[in-house]
This record gives structure tokens, C-alpha cells and sequence, in this order.
């Protein structure tokens, strides 16, 4: 995998102006188009550009959310997104009526390749207004303010300031007292900005309608899924995901929920009982140190096969990591794709836990992906919607779950291990259900206060919830429990994708069980296509169905269920 060498735009080129930029889209705007060979060309150096543009960008992003505290590095992603992008949109749209308008993207079109991006364009073409790129370009901006609210808290434990996510881990802790102490300092902390994010959600949600009504939608949520590109499924389809999700794995949750209160000698947990061992045992600890957690990362990649692992070594060659929770750092993981360099970077705020392991592993998955669609012949092509992305992240989580023995030497620990990854896989898709469902009502009801934002969320912690879990004393910290979800700030409607994926990757390990060499091959083919073909025909590729269904759903969840059942034996 080698960096791809420019041909159109200068290998020297410093995007420090809007001018830095511009030569090279009057070209592409006034290149003449006489041949389905030079549109073809075209496409080429305009993703050319792009891939350009978007690496500028990742990297000022990256480095502002390692170090949230540091004024340089926000202050260059917000020249980006304030002085670049705004003065991009008018050009973009007027280079895709350009494509549209050239009698011979008829003869790409016939290649499902270039008809899916045609597709695409067009849709974008259709919501494009001048007046919306200057809410575009503030909302840009202020959804960072999320990150920065995010990740200046912290708790002060044994005199020590210490971040949320390391805090996090006290709550696996088998003192109660301990976990008690720390939960409400979490809590006590988190309160203090309710009101902040409260004020800065509704901003969002005011300038969010504003522009979808200015493309001609009733609401923010109509706007989004043109813009997402969700032409392989509709609002409808969420809404019987939601009622799957509430009628066939709720039930599932709940029984889990029961045995570990079981093994607790207790009725219902406290909210600070959810995350801590139920038989009584210290927190799992499959690493020490982020080096460590990578160097495992890469032996178990090794063994599902060794060009996975060839590129997570490629990535820690050039240094595309940054795992390590530390103060100042923005909250959560990403794999960021780098359409030119072609190798991703990851971001986590690992502390040692189990969880930590998971997310390496899931951005892991991301990162294979964004390898394996390098070569592909536009950036088009590559940047792929999130139903497929997270299939990527999401099966290789499980996939690798048989060799987890790389970090767990002892039979228990890695039993343990399993069982804590396969009930997460399930007792995710609820609250992913719960967020999805809040997203639509507060779309829907944009003009709605926050007390009543409040009422509604509070109404599908009980159509999500199992009723197990005792709030009482702890009401407020329960209805500002979706101000933690960072996807409602920064990248709306972009959450039920995860829930789409984890049934198809349960899919994906439950052909494993049958034939683990095949649907390697299938899930590595399927990456492979990018978005190339459509989501159906991704997933069929990867040997899985693309459902919502209430059928389907309960086949998957009771497969679950009896591999949960074989790990207490």
C-alpha cells in the first residue's frame, strides 16, 4: 500500500486560503468534457482533490481532538470549516451539475459503480441551497463545542484529578461503597453541565430545522436521510427496528439482568451495580498499556489473517495512533480514514478495561476496511455509508473473540471475557434503539422545550429499559443520560447504522460457527467492494441478510442466547 502520487493537484500544496484551492477547481470547471474517457478523467482529478481536501481536514480534526485545550490546533479546524468549506459548497454544486449535465455520465451509469454515485450526486444537487452554507459552516463549528464541554470534565478521586473514562472503571470495582462514591461524583460532575448542553442542543436543533427547511423538508430528519444517502431504507424501517428491538431482545436484556442480580443477592441493581462483576470478581484487565493493547491487537489480526495485521503494523510504522486516556483528550474512539495516505488514523481513551480491548478491535475492523478500498477508483467509491462501515467494525469484534486467548491466559478470564462481549452485543441495541426513536421525536417536534425533551426520553427509558435498575435519589442523572450520547451533538441520525451492523455482524459470526475460513472470505470480499454496490449487495456479499424484521431479529437473538448459555458450562 503506497500513498497514491498526484497528477493534478501540486504535491507542494499548503491549504492556508481559499485561493490555495480554488486554481484547481476552475480547472475541473472549465475542462471540456468531450468523451466518456475525459469525464472519466475528470472524476479522477476531482477525487483527486478531494482526497486532498479531506486529509487536510482529518488531520486538523485529529490533532484538535488529542488536545482539546490547545488554542492552534482549534483554531485551525475551525478555519477549515468556517473559511474553507463555506466557499467549497457553491463550487461543489455547480461541478456536480456539471457531471450531471455531460451527456456521457449516461455511459458510466451503466456501471452499478458510477450509478450509485450518480445517484448520490443528484441527491445532493437537490438539497443544495446557497443559503444554507453559512448554517452549514456554524453548525460545523459548534457541534465541536460538544467535545470541548466533554472533555474538561473530570473527578477528583484520592486527591487525584483523574478523567471520566478512568473514573469509569471504579465502577467495575467490587467495593460498593467505592463505586457509590465515584458514581456521584460522576453525576455531580456531569450536572453541572446539563444546562450548557441543554442551550447548545436546542442551537443545534433550531439551525438543524432552519436548513432542512430552507432545502423544502418538514423536518431535520427528512433532510438528513437524503443527505445520508439512505436509499436502501426508510424512516418506516427504523420504526419496525425499534419494535423488534422492544419485543425481542428487551425480554433477552432482561433475563441477563435477572441472573446478575441473582449472583448479586439483590432485586434490582443501583445505578452504580450495572457495570461491576456479578459473582463478585475484580475487573477484567487484558492490558496495561496502549503498546500492549495494539501489540495483542496485531498477534490476534495475525491469526484471522496476516494482511489484517499487516496493516495495523503499517499504521504503527507511521504512527497512526493515539490510545491513551489523558486530560485534555475529547471523549469516545474513531478510526479516521485518509482517502490519499490510504492508512487511517485511530483515537481512543484507553485505560485497561475490557472495553478498551473492544473498541481497539472494532476500530481495527474500521481500519481494514479503509485499507482494503484504498486502490478503489474514486474516493467516491471509499467513503462508504455507516451501515456498511460499522458491519466492518462490528463482525471483526466478534470474529476475533476464539483468539482472545492472546490477552487472557486463563480459562476463566477469557469465558469471562466472551460472555461480557456477547451481552454487550445485545444489551447495546436497545439504548441504540432508544437514541434512534429520541432522534425521530425531537426532529418531528423540533419546536419542543427542553422539559418536554426530558418527558419524552424519560418515556423510552421505559419502553427501552427493563425496569431493574433502581433510579431513586438519582432521577436527574437518568433524564440527562442522553446528553453522554455524542452522536445527538456532532453527527445526527448517524446512530441506528450501529445497530443495523450488529445484526449483520452476529450474521457474520454465526456463519463462522459453521465455517470460520468462508466467512473470512466473505467479510473481506464485502469490505472490498466499498460502496460500489448497494447496501443489500454488500451485506449478501458478506453471506447475510440486510433485515429489520421481527423474525429475523429473534433468530439472531436466540442464536445469542444459546452461546451465552454454552459459556456457563
Amino acid at each position: 500500500m503506497k500513498k497514491y502520487r498526484r497528477s493534478f493537484v501540486d504535491d507542494q500544496l499548503v491549504i492556508d486560503s481559499f485561493e490555495s484551492v480554488e486554481k484547481y477547481l476552475n480547472l475541473l470547471l472549465d475542462r471540456k468534457l468531450d468523451s466518456t474517457e475525459a469525464l472519466r478523467q475528470w472524476l479522477k482529478d476531482k477525487s483527486e482533490l478531494e482526497a486532498v481536501l479531506e486529509e487536510d481536514m482529518a488531520w486538523r480534526y485529529i490533532r484538535m481532538s488529542i488536545d482539546t485545550a490547545n488554542e492552534a490546533f482549534q483554531k485551525a479546524y475551525t478555519f477549515f470549516v468556517t473559511e474553507i468549506q463555506p466557499k467549497l459548497a457553491p463550487i461543489d454544486d455547480a461541478l456536480n451539475k456539471k457531471f450531471i449535465t455531460c451527456p456521457f455520465h449516461a455511459e458510466l451509469a451503466t456501471e452499478e459503480a458510477f450509478a450509485i454515485h450518480i445517484r448520490s450526486v443528484k441527491s445532493q444537487l437537490e438539497l443544495y441551497r446557497e443559503e444554507n452554507i453559512s448554517i452549514q459552516a456554524f453548525l460545523a463549528e459548534k457541534t465541536q463545542e460538544f467535545g470541548a464541554i466533554s472533555g474538561a470534565q473530570s473527578i477528583e478521586h484520592d486527591g487525584k484529578s483523574i478523567t471520566m473514562q478512568k473514573a469509569g472503571l471504579f465502577l467495575k470495582e467490587q467495593d460498593e461503597s467505592l463505586r457509590k462514591s465515584v458514581f456521584e461524583k460522576m453525576a455531580e460532575r456531569r450536572a453541572a453541565d446539563i444546562t450548557v448542553l441543554d442551550d447548545l442542543f436546542d442551537t443545534l436543533i433550531e439551525k438543524r430545522t432552519e436548513l432542512s427547511k430552507n432545502a423544502g423538508f418538514e423536518n431535520y430528519r427528512d433532510y438528513k436521510f437524503k443527505e445520508m444517502g439512505r436509499f436502501d431504507y426508510t424512516k418506516e424501517s427504523c420504526f419496525e427496528f425499534h419494535d423488534s428491538v422492544e419485543k425481542h431482545i428487551v425480554p433477552l436484556v432482561k433475563k441477563i439482568q435477572k441472573e446478575r442480580l441473582s449472583k448479586m443477592n439483590k432485586d434490582q441493581f443501583r445505578p452504580w451495580d450495572t457495570a461491576v462483576n456479578a459473582e463478585g470478581k475484580a475487573p477484567l484487565k487484558p492490558f496495561e498499556t496502549g503498546q500492549e493493547m495494539l501489540d495483542g491487537t496485531i498477534a490476534v489480526f495475525e491469526k484471522i489473517n496476516p494482511e489484517f495485521s499487516g496493516f495495523l503494523k503499517k499504521m504503527e510504522e507511521i504512527k497512526h495512533f493515539d490510545l491513551e486516556s489523558k486530560p485534555g483528550k475529547a471523549p469516545g474512539g474513531y478510526n479516521y480514514p485518509l482517502y490519499e495516505t490510504g492508512a487511517p488514523f485511530i483515537f481512543m481513551n484507553a485505560v485497561g478495561s475490557q472495553g478498551d480491548l473492544s473498541t481497539m478491535i472494532h476500530e481495527g475492523g474500521h481500519a481494514i476496511h479503509s485499507f482494503l478500498t484504498h486502490e478503489l477508483e474514486l474516493t467516491a467509491f471509499k467513503s462508504f455509508p455507516s451501515e456498511i462501515a460499522e458491519l466492518a467494525s462490528m463482525s471483526m469484534e466478534l470474529l476475533t473473540m476464539q483468539y482472545w486467548d492472546e490477552f487472557y491466559h486463563e480459562t476463566d478470564d477469557l469465558k469471562r471475557a466472551k460472555k461480557e462481549q456477547l451481552q454487550g452485543t445485545i444489551t447495546i441495541l436497545p439504548w441504540i434503539a432508544q437514541i434512534d426513536a429520541f432522534q425521530h421525536w425531537i426532529y418531528e417536534n423540533y419546536d419542543h422545550t427542553a422539559s418536554e425533551r426530558t418527558a419524552y426520553w424519560m418515556e423510552l427509558n421505559k419502553r427501552f429499559g427493563t425496569g431493574l435498575v433502581d433510579w431513586t435519589g438519582y432521577e436527574g442523572t437518568l433524564a440527562s443520560s442522553w446528553q453522554r450520547q455524542m452522536h445527538l451533538f456532532e453527527v445526527p441520525f448517524y446512530y441506528i447504522e450501529y445497530g443495523i451492523a450488529q445484526l449483520g455482524a452476529i450474521g457474520v459470526w454465526k456463519n463462522s460457527k459453521t465455517n470460520f475460513k468462508e466467512s473470512i472470505e466473505n467479510y473481506r470480499s464485502a469490505l472490498s467492494l466499498g460502496y460500489t454496490k448497494s447496501m443489500p449487495e454488500v451485506y449478501a456479499r458478506a453471506g447475510i441478510d440486510f433485515k429489520f424484521s421481527g423474525d429475523h431479529i429473534c433468530t439472531l437473538a436466540n442464536f445469542v442466547e444459546l452461546e451465552l448459555e454454552k459459556l456457563d458450562t
